[in-house]
């Protein structure tokens, strides 16, 4: 993942925050955490639906052949 970086950034944000006494803001940046990762699946999903639709459209996606 080209985007893992920002993990790392709010990891040690966080780790900042707890060693200086900051434990609202660590919170805070365990939430953005969350978020980010959310953001970054829901991306991933797109991703990979495109491909299946270019995969579909070039004919090359054999999908459920010989059900039903």
């Amino acid at each position: 993942m080209q985007d893992d970086w920002i993990l790392d950034v709010l990891a040690d944000l966080r780790a900042f925050a707890m060693a200086n006494q900051l434990p609202r803001t660590a919170e805070q940046l365990d939430d953005a955490a969350l978020i980010a990762l959310a953001e970054m699946s829901l991306q991933r999903g797109r991703a990979i639906g495109r491909t299946h639709e270019d995969r579909a459209a070039s004919g090359t996606h054999l999908g459920k052949a010989g059900t039903g």
